[in-house]
């Protein structure tokens, strides 16, 4: 007699251990709900942000916002580290647009919340918090933990689920445990949407907590980038975010457009504000002083010969390319300096015992300043600025004979930031300036292109300091807005911007910048505001719409002044009746 061994072996480790996980998690979340409740303590907030606290400027200031106004704050987040981001995080709009302290560990210091999407596996490196963060005794930051450094060596297949659920307990952790009281409200900001507004969903429950979302793109079209509309993952991306998103006290937006297509195609429910991007009282025009300090610490970066023989010649600390002082008893007759031949005096006419001291000042014989900040992504086509410039450097050279108020000046196009494109374009940028490129027009005389990683200090002093800005954001949801030019706004520079949908809520063509489609635009409205520089009229007068520019809450229907204001100044015209409904008849806190 023969016998067959029987097809029903014993179970296997996983199928007898999930339903006991279940029920683990089942028991865990039926202790937590059944004890009593406390009350949500009033004026406390919990922002909760996935990602590098430093890389997320919105939830910094929405932090130190709430803070001035009397709320305990605790800001969720990642420190300083280096961490892995897998498939689609890096921060609000794309860029990284130049920190201090990437190299620095972490912070011993306070929290912070913030949600990242990155469309490549990428190693961050992680930024420093604004300043005020690390001093203000109402914001307390709980720094979340990073992975165990060995899972960077796993597969994938098995890291991404195991750092996903690694992320999902911390999160959890902090929220339920680490916050001692319940707070009042939860601010997140989408995306990521996945797992952060489940996550915060089902917390809202259990402590009885009033749930914020901060709106500023649409999760599943960054994934469709990459996947495409019709992939599977991007319909489940797609549900997810819509229907954990549809329920909140409170929808905060970027822009009128993105409200209006979230209303009407998600039915969200609850209070529905537009919340636009400003930056902090920061942001400035640089005035000549702060401009040839900057520049005097930049020299190093200006060293190639490359740089040295394209822009005028300096003596530091006396003079940068860009500014120089004047010598002691010598004054100006104005605030730009005229005669070339004072850039090349000897220090003997610099005498440190004048009567009057002389502050430094723009020169005559200047390059014209141009910056553009880039995460050096596919969603940012770097290429289109390339053929402008190339276009550019060929009408500059036919204006060479011109009177000097048709003559086009030399240009500086200095980029910010780091990616994973920025070695393949620069290649291209060398090879156009040394003259091996495509074409065989020979090497550019007009046109200079640098890569530049900067110090968080010295960021807004660049666009304070710079003739124009260049914006090549393009929205994946057409929805949002571009921070960089909120940035530059805010330091009175105008902007030459890649036009999508919604763009003139921001941008207002022929006022604040020029809009362009292609890179045959863009060359012509750097030709039509550079010419005649430094004295361009045409640029002049896109700067002075700054000074006329109103504060959000005295702009009236129909009036002809653009709508523009601080972070501050917008934050608690918008938030402080949605928040403090309650007490919006005191007259201060």
């Amino acid at each position: 007699m023969s016998y067959t061994a029987s097809s029903e072996g014993p179970p296997s480790l996983g199928t007898t251990l999930k339903p006991l996980v279940f029920l683990a998690v089942a028991y865990a979340l039926w202790r937590v709900y059944s004890k009593p409740r406390s009350k949500p303590s009033l004026r406390s907030v919990a922002i909760l942000v996935l990602g590098d606290i430093g890389r997320s400027p919105r939830m910094m200031y929405h932090a130190e916002s709430f803070a001035n106004n009397k709320f305990q704050t605790y800001l969720i987040g990642y420190g300083g580290e280096s961490f892995y981001l897998h498939a689609e995080w890096i921060g609000r709009s794309g860029e990284v647009l130049g920190c201090t302290g990437c190299l620095v560990p972490t912070y011993p210091a306070r929290p912070t919340i913030v949600v990242m999407y990155s469309p490549v596996n990428t190693l961050l490196l992680g930024s420093k918090p604004i300043p005020s963060l690390l001093s203000m005794p109402r914001i307390q930051i709980m720094y979340l933990n990073e992975p165990p450094s060995h899972w960077r060596g796993f597969p994938f297949i098995i890291a991404g689920p195991l750092k996903v659920l690694h992320q999902v307990v911390d999160i959890f952790r902090k929220l339920l445990v680490d916050v001692p009281q319940s707070p009042e409200f939860i601010l997140v900001q989408n995306p990521p949407s996945i797992p952060t507004l489940a996550i915060v969903w089902l917390v809202s429950k259990l402590r009885g907590c009033k749930v914020i979302i901060d709106w500023h793109n649409l999760g599943f079209s960054i994934l469709a980038l990459r996947l495409g509309e019709q992939h599977t993952f991007v319909k489940i991306a797609k549900w997810f975010e819509s229907y954990f998103g549809q329920h909140a006290y409170a929808h905060l937006f970027v822009t009128n457009a993105m409200r209006d297509w979230l209303s009407r195609e998600w039915n969200l429910q609850g209070h529905k504000v537009v919340l636009h991007d400003r930056p902090p009282a920061r942001f400035h025009r640089a005035s000549p002083s702060e401009s040839h300090e900057l520049f005097q610490h930049l020299l190093p970066n200006f060293s190639s010969t490359s740089l040295t023989t394209f822009l005028p010649t300096s003596k530091p600390p006396y003079s940068t390319p860009f500014t120089y002082i004047p010598p002691s008893g010598k004054p100006r007759p104005s605030s730009v300096a005229t005669p070339d031949s004072e850039f090349h005096l000897d220090l003997s006419d610099y005498n440190p015992f004048a009567e009057h001291i002389t502050m430094p000042q723009l020169r005559s014989d200047r390059t014209a300043l141009l910056v553009s900040s880039t995460s050096w992504t596919p969603d940012e086509d770097f290429g289109m600025l390339l053929e402008a410039l190339k276009t550019y450097e060929r009408r500059a050279r036919e204006s060479e004979n011109k009177d000097d108020e048709e003559r086009l000046p030399k240009v500086l196009m200095a980029v910010t930031g780091k990616g994973p494109l920025r070695h393949r374009y620069m290649r291209d940028v060398e090879r156009l300036q040394t003259g091996n490129g495509e074409g065989g027009e020979g090497a550019w005389r007009y046109v200079r292109c640098v890569s530049l990683w900067l110090e968080a200090d010295d960021y807004p002093l660049l666009l304070g300091s710079a003739d124009l800005g260049i914006s090549l954001h393009s929205s994946s949801s057409a929805l949002d807005l571009p921070m960089k030019v909120v940035d530059m706004f805010g330091c009175g520079l105008p902007v030459c911007a890649l036009g999508f949908s919604c763009l003139d809520e921001l941008v207002k063509d022929g006022v604040n910048g020029l809009v362009f489609h292609n890179a045959e635009q863009l060359a012509t409205q750097l030709e039509s505001l550079l010419r005649g520089f430094p004295s361009a009229p045409a640029l002049a007068s896109l700067r002075a719409s700054f000074q006329r520019a109103a504060p959000a809450a005295t702009v009236t229907a129909g009036a002809r002044d653009w709508e523009w204001s601080t972070w501050a100044e917008n934050w608690n015209h918008i938030m402080r009746p949605l928040l403090l409904h309650d007490v919006a008849t005191e007259a201060a806190l």
